[in-house]
């Protein structure tokens, strides 16, 4: 590492802490002056590898309490599709995932309509408590064709990421996913599986996941704590000429 150029060195050894827990989240890092003086760089430098880090999401700034640790939060920046698994490995936490139910049943009208089925063709419902870093954060539910993902029928998806499953198991790679999200207040089973109190707010998230074919494979709904979930967008004023008066942007996810 001695190597390494002085904001390489610095940038380095504060991921390393990052990863390690040195500076959980919430905690305040200490100051400029200090840290540099710590890495042996001027504050120069040190800002470049402290910016190189909040541009990853992994430090926040503020005027009045300088560089601290963002609360973990659901959501990639944008516009990332990434799953709940590999949101949990870029925060150096483990994800996990407790299957509720998993069973075979026909399609509703609904579901065959959105996943471009024939009515009550068998369908795949998956139903998963998925947590990170110990305690859990979303109830997420996916409806697939059954004769897309027949090989994960009987594949025990405790702790599995669904995207590599489908990768790994019946050769589909999602490439994006198409949502909406609205809040909710929790009820009495659903605060007991997230574990807050009834009538905390949740976000819920309605997406539709495409292969690279553009096939509608899974068909979802995602109830996400509220304390634990972020949703970004860049948003965009529309050209004079688009013709249109809503506003564009790329908006980012966690369907996983």
């Amino acid at each position: 590492m001695l190597d390494l150029p002085p904001s390489e060195r610095a940038y380095a050894h504060l991921a390393d802490a990052l990863r390690h827990g040195v500076y959980p989240p919430g905690r305040r890092l200490p100051g400029e002056r200090t840290l540099a003086e710590a890495l042996e760089v001027s504050r120069v430098t040190l800002r470049k590898a402290l910016a190189r880090l909040q541009a990853e999401g992994s430090l926040q700034s503020s005027a009045q309490q300088g560089w601290f640790v963002p609360d973990q939060l659901v959501g990639p920046p944008p516009p990332m599709l990434q799953t709940f698994t590999e949101l949990a490995r870029a925060r150096g936490l483990q994800a996990t995932s407790r299957v509720l139910s998993a069973t075979v049943r026909p399609a509703t009208l609904d579901e065959a309509s959105r996943l471009r089925m024939g009515p009550a063709e068998d369908v795949l419902h998956l139903e998963r408590l998925r947590g990170m870093g110990g305690r859990p954060l979303c109830l997420d539910k996916s409806t697939m064709p059954l004769t897309l993902v027949e090989p994960l029928v009987h594949l025990d998806l405790t702790d599995r990421s669904l995207y590599e499953s489908l990768h790994d198991r019946c050769g589909i790679e999602i490439v994006r996913a198409s949502h909406s999200v609205q809040a909710e207040a929790a009820d009495e089973g659903l605060a007991g599986l997230l574990e807050v109190a009834v009538g905390s707010p949740v976000l819920i998230e309605s997406d539709v996941a495409y292969s690279s074919d553009d096939t509608p494979v899974i068909l979802g709904m995602l109830w996400h704590r509220g304390d634990a979930y972020r949703f970004e967008a860049d948003l965009f004023r529309p050209q004079a000429n688009s013709g249109s008066g809503r506003p564009l942007g790329n908006r980012s996810s966690s369907p996983d």
